[in-house]
């Protein structure tokens, strides 16, 4: 019998006001594991962008890394109930990631998309605050501590360039 590598992704949107200077945190877990987790800045948005574009990145994570499978867990009761077809998504905007997420979600096996409560997501929570007040990207594998400062301020381009590089 051949087990199926899965992960489990926290993920986190945060913006300061909203719109406001924004970012994004994901821990991409297996078992206890921490595999990965890095926190992005990518600019002036609002929460619930920074909530999908949250997701985007590790989605793109889980892929490059290749796992078929993927537990998703997050914060924002919008998000979870949105992708899991609960809620319509009636902002223009948000059904341009949503959309994008679900491409995203047909390169797996299995994904599951979870709201927990914020108590259980401190670690993305943390990274996303990070990215915001230091305008940076952080990131790597556990324990790396690899920074590069100038991450893009524009929201368009830092999600155009990294999906298709």
């Amino acid at each position: 019998m051949t087990l199926t590598r899965s992960c489990e992704l926290y993920i986190d949107g945060a913006s300061h006001g909203n719109p406001g200077p924004a970012g994004v945190g994901v821990v991409l877990k297996e078992g206890k594991t921490t595999i990965r987790q890095f926190a992005q800045y990518i600019g002036e948005t609002t929460n619930n962008v920074a909530e999908y574009l949250a997701l985007v990145y590790a989605l793109q994570e889980a892929l490059q890394a290749g796992y078929p499978v993927v537990m998703v867990k997050t914060d924002s009761e919008l998000l979870a109930r949105q992708l899991n077809g609960q809620y319509k998504v009636k902002d223009p905007q948000l059904r341009l990631f949503h959309d994008l997420a679900r491409h995203l979600i047909a390169g797996f096996r299995s994904v599951t998309i979870t709201h927990i409560p914020r108590t259980e997501n401190t670690h993305a929570d943390r990274l996303a605050g990070k990215a915001v007040d230091e305008r940076v990207r952080v990131g790597g594998t556990a324990g790396s501590g690899r920074r590069s400062k100038g991450a893009s301020p524009s929201l368009h381009a830092t999600v155009i360039g990294s999906l298709f590089e």
